[in-house]
């Protein structure tokens, strides 16, 4: 149960958080609050992509029309659509000129419920609302035309809790993916139940 004091957000992250190692930010972006317009979420699961050899990244094939919001400054928001049907939100990261992201994977709502399940009719339960990279971006109104937005400014950002949590993290290997797939670059928040589902911990 959300209190009143997780109700009240704190201030919106700066470009200074995103431009560091990707896997240290998707950690930290754990028990974080996405908000987009009225809806909110606690993110309670990321995974990392990194540049190099991480064929699983986007940018794994240098810059193109599509990544070129990756190697960027980063504090963007990286969106793109997948199976030709979900949209996923990835949050870029590491210093201008070097490619990372975090791909945003599940949410606990608590702000804009009602809104967000009028998106998402599917979602029998409220943890099914967005459990999910696609689930998320639906119920939360995020779509491509977010591509390339600054999330430290506007409608989309990040913002730290109103209250801290003690939170402790489960690292996996990533999910739905064919290549590096055996890489523990997944964090999750293992004990909350809007967690896309659970998979073995690494540590």
């Amino acid at each position: 149960m959300v209190s009143a004091a997780e109700m009240r957000l704190g201030q919106i992250l700066n470009r200074e958080f995103y431009a560091r190692p990707t896997v240290e930010v998707a950690r930290d972006l754990l028990g974080k609050v996405l908000v987009n317009g009225v809806t909110a979420g606690i993110i309670v699961e990321t995974e990392a992509y990194l540049g190099g050899e991480d064929l699983a990244s986007h940018s794994a094939h240098g810059i193109t029309d599509r990544t070129r919001v990756i190697f960027g400054p980063p504090g963007h928001a990286y969106v793109y659509l997948v199976y030709g049907m979900y949209e996923c939100l990835n949050l870029v990261t590491e210093p201008e000129g070097r490619p990372g992201c975090v791909l945003v994977r599940a949410l606990e709502p608590i702000r804009g419920i009602e809104r967000m399940m009028g998106r998402r009719p599917a979602a029998r339960r409220l943890q099914d609302l967005a459990s999910g990279p696609g689930k998320l971006t639906l119920a939360m109104g995020i779509t491509r035309a977010a591509n390339g937005a600054d999330v430290t400014r506007g409608a989309l950002v990040v913002r730290e809790p109103g209250k801290r949590r003690r939170l402790r993290i489960t690292v996996t290997p990533r999910i739905g993916i064919r290549h590096c797939a055996d890489w523990p670059l997944r964090f999750i928040i293992p004990e909350n139940p809007y967690v896309s589902r659970v998979k073995p911990a690494l540590f």
